[in-house]
């Protein structure tokens, strides 16, 4: 054992005699709830990944709290998400969440009907009711919220040219309102691609209304 910790501390060695510089690790290894282990990324490389925006590091936060609670904030399976996902669920439809295949990573996909919806947050995704641009760095604020929005418009288009319809909801929006439009609209989709399908694709649409 002491052979192989000197080994190592040789290893650590640069060429020039000195110690090897240390390399930040990227990854993490965390237990997962059924026991097994999963590599994540650690939470300071994620942060700075985040910061770097074309180039661009992000500025120094002035509120240190403030940047903290932002960092916290989930960017999937939110409140609102959950929420709608389970009104939609309840209503007997079926989706995927999240779909990795699909430009923009849709939270709720209905492949069979190519009905996308994405329930966008209001702050990140500059809602015209909600709309604030912080006051501290807000040149870099207002940059970033903006490329938020054309990146939006980019994957509406991309997902139109694969023939998908795209759904986007404010996460202040009632939940049960926001799935009520979404099932009728899930529901004229299904019934216009059986009939274009066929007769029995018709009668098997007509069954599962």
């Amino acid at each position: 054992m002491a052979t192989a910790g000197r080994d190592r501390a040789r290893r650590r060695k640069s060429f020039c005699g000195g110690p090897a510089p240390r390399v930040r690790q990227s990854r993490r290894k965390i237990t997962s709830r059924d026991g097994g282990m999963r590599s994540v990324p650690s939470p300071q490389f994620a942060s700075d990944q985040m910061a770097k925006i074309n180039g661009r590091r992000a500025p120094v936060p002035l509120s240190t709290a403030v940047s903290t609670q932002m960092k916290r904030m989930p960017s999937s399976s939110t409140g609102p998400e959950i929420l709608i996902r389970g009104e939609l669920h309840r209503r007997g439809l079926r989706f995927r969440v999240n779909h990795p295949r699909l430009p923009g990573r849709p939270d709720i996909a209905f492949t069979a009907a190519r009905l996308a919806v994405f329930v966008d947050g209001c702050f990140w995704h500059s809602c015209p009711d909600h709309r604030v641009f912080p006051k501290n760095n807000s040149d870099w604020w207002r940059d970033k919220l903006e490329r938020n929005v054309a990146r939006d418009r980019e994957k509406d288009a991309q997902l139109d040219l694969m023939g998908w319809i795209v759904v986007h909801v404010w996460e202040h929006e009632d939940p049960a309102a926001a799935a009520d439009a979404i099932e009728r609209l899930w529901r004229s989709r299904r019934q216009l691609a059986a009939r274009r399908a066929g007769p029995r694709s018709q009668e098997r649409a007509a069954a599962s209304l």
